[in-house]
């Protein structure tokens, strides 16, 4: 590729993130402005930022880099991303939103009126995001240094600083009006070079090769390793999603519980539109560009297809498209963990002497040095694989403290800690040692997809603890289920 198509591409996402996060910042002013946009977004501007926030490089080069490697079955990991959002919709969307919360500690605190709860939650939206962020830095090494070939430690600075300026200056007026641009910039990039390449693919004048069939058979039911994998990844993506910090606290952005609904089912359409694309590059990939599986290069197809299909001016031309939308991904999905995980340590240091706006900005300083050092000094995997554990963790944790706490009134504070910790230590120790240990057999499948096990040990633990301990309890917990399954138009209609 063309160096100088790929700093361009670059280049114009760059400024055009820094451009319309300046256009957010002259209508940022106060603290709700800066944690949810004073809860005035609307449904068809806060599903695109949704949207381009969430696929993150996990979605854009690392589904295409799976389906490359191991074929038909990794395709659980788009449908599970997408059908999370369903779950979402039908559990706590709407409840989440009514209950007037920044963040989940918030809610957390809100629902069990425990300072302890808090405390633990915001631990895990901070082991989260920092986990989420971690991926998204190295893949923007990975794309500086495919493009461009400067060192991997660019890319990773570069998307640090320009996220960084973004979220201080603007906060989450700012970000929202970015990541729903950047929705729209990844899929035309994505979908723009398809064309080309299918239509290279099908009309070069001869027989169009295929990949090898047994590439496109899914894990059989004599496969106990595959099914176990196939259905833990299932957990991880359909529960995890409504547990993610950056997913979560855009719902209290709507203006009420029904405008989050319609969000909900906006995005679910955006995200089906979406992954059908990276699944043909990963197709396309295993055809003309094998050699990266051997090279350990799975999650740069996207960016080499273009070149070696098409070649010329118009392979390079395309080639930047894909880099502009790539960079584009880094930069939503960075700035929206950032804004989630800034934003619950900046409530806490808002608790002392520093005001609202302040305490964001610095936490939002801060929050950012350790996934950059993380990336830049970690062992690279597979960014897909690596979001997954992010998204297990959050499904061991988040997922049964939202669900309780939004359908059961029996859940405790003390539960909820247990539930919290021990689907924590579970989700997380695992890929600790996945990365550092690499175990063999069934030991190192479980850890490898923690999922499947630490979420039902998260619910136990939750439901089993706040049964021995019922009399602890919210005395108000009655009037808070109220508030979270009313809707806003009773209200309304009772003060007409």
């Amino acid at each position: 590729m063309n160096t100088s198509y790929g700093i361009l591409a670059i280049t114009v996402v760059a400024l055009a993130t820094l451009g319309i996060g300046a256009f957010g910042l002259r209508v940022s002013r106060t603290t709700s402005d800066f944690y949810v946009a004073s809860r005035s977004v609307s449904p068809v501007w806060n599903s695109s930022a949704i949207g381009g926030e969430y696929l993150s490089a996990a979605s854009f080069l690392g589904v295409a880099g799976l389906v490359l490697a191991n074929g038909a079955d990794m395709l659980w990991y788009p449908i599970g991303w997408t059908a999370g959002y369903l779950l979402l919709l039908a559990f706590v969307a709407a409840p989440l939103r009514r209950s007037g919360a920044y963040t989940i500690p918030d809610f957390a605190q809100l629902r069990l009126g425990s300072i302890a709860v808090r405390r633990v939650a915001s631990v895990l939206v901070v082991a989260i995001g920092w986990l989420y962020l971690m991926p998204q830095f190295q893949g923007a090494g990975l794309t500086m240094r495919t493009v461009t070939g400067a060192p991997g430690w660019v890319g990773t600075v570069l998307v640090a600083a320009i996220v960084v300026v973004n979220v201080v200056s603007g906060g989450m007026r700012s970000i929202t009006f970015v990541q729903a641009f950047q929705y729209w910039l990844k899929l035309t990039a994505l979908l723009v070079p398809v064309f080309f390449l299918l239509h290279a693919w099908t009309d070069d004048g001869r027989p169009s090769p295929v990949a090898p069939e047994d590439w496109f058979s899914p894990f059989t039911a004599t496969d106990p390793t595959g099914l176990y994998l196939t259905y833990s990844v299932l957990a991880a993506t359909f529960l995890g999603t409504m547990g993610l910090p950056h997913v979560v606290v855009r719902f209290y952005t709507n203006p009420d519980g029904h405008a989050a609904r319609r969000t909900t089912l906006i995005v679910l359409g955006l995200l089906g539109i979406f992954y059908l694309l990276p699944t043909i590059y990963g197709v396309l990939g295993r055809i003309y560009a094998s050699d990266l599986i051997a090279e350990g290069r799975t999650d740069a197809v996207v960016l080499e297809l273009p070149s070696r299909m098409l070649g010329g001016g118009t392979g390079e031309v395309l080639a930047a498209m894909l880099t502009a939308g790539a960079f584009a991904a880094f930069l939503s999905t960075s700035s929206g963990l950032t804004m989630s995980v800034a934003g619950v340590i900046g409530q806490g240091l808002a608790r002392g002497r520093l005001g609202g706006v302040a305490a964001f900005r610095i936490a939002a300083l801060g929050c950012i040095l350790v996934p950059v050092a993380l990336a830049l000094s970690a062992e690279r995997i597979p960014v897909a694989n690596s979001v997954t554990f992010a998204f297990a963790l959050a499904a061991s944790t988040f997922c049964p403290l939202l669900v309780l706490g939004v359908w059961w009134r029996g859940l405790t504070d003390t539960g909820a800690i247990a539930g919290l910790i021990g689907g924590g230590l579970c989700a997380g120790v695992a890929p600790v040692l996945t990365i550092s240990m690499r175990p063999d057999g069934w030991f190192g499948v479980l850890m490898s997809q923690p999922a499947l096990w630490s979420v039902p040990v998260g619910f136990a633990l939750m439901v089993s603890v706040s049964w021995a301990t019922r009399h602890r309890a919210p005395s108000n917990v009655a009037r808070t289920m109220v508030r979270l399954h009313t809707p806003e138009r009773v209200d309304v209609d009772r003060r007409s």
